[in-house]
This record gives structure tokens, sequence and C-alpha cells, in this order.
């Protein structure tokens, strides 16, 4: 019990010195025109490669359900994802494309 006390004012500690200590790095960067285009680019990508990894892995047996929630579908590819032997960035494009 005391151990958890002194990790959590130890956390406090170290959390209270980031803040203080003049990072920038949760400083959101401004938003233009040029970075919404590459936003887009990237969801682009992403449909693609979810599309190709689609094909390569579930059209053999399946068609592409596009009627359901993106939990239902990450909850089917889950199941299907030790039978399709699919890696963890098979099912991170296959997500974003089955919910998109």
């Amino acid at each position: 019990m005391r151990f958890a006390i002194l990790f959590s004012i130890a956390l406090v500690i170290g959390a209270a010195g980031a803040m203080f200590a003049g990072s920038t790095s949760n400083v959101a960067a401004p938003v233009t025109r040029n970075s919404a285009a590459s936003q887009e680019d990237v969801n682009q990508k992403w449909m693609i490669e979810g599309a190709k990894r689609y094909r390569e892995n579930c059209g053999r047996c399946h068609q592409a359900p596009r009627n359901f929630s993106p939990r239902i579908m990450a909850t089917a590819v889950q199941h299907m994802r030790v039978r399709a032997m699919l890696t963890d960035e098979d099912t991170k494009y296959l997500l974003y494309y089955l919910s998109h």
C-alpha cells in the first residue's frame, strides 16, 4: 500500500515536471490547406490498401459487408484473424476499409 502511494506521488510529480518544462510536444500543429489535402491522401491510401488486403485475404470467401458498425466489423475481423492468418497490419487496414 505504501509503495502504491509513493508510486502515485512520483507519477504526479513527473507529470507536473513535464508540463512546466516547456515541452511543446502536446501543441497541435496548425491546420492548413495542405494538411487537409495530405490527410485525404492518407485516407485514400488506407482505403486502397484495405481493399487490396480484403481481396487477398477475405474476398475468396466473402463479399464486403458495408452496413455494419465499426464495432461489429472489428469483432468479425478478430474472429477471422486466426483463420485467415492476418497480420496486425492486415487487420488495421481491413478495419479501416470495412468501417468507412
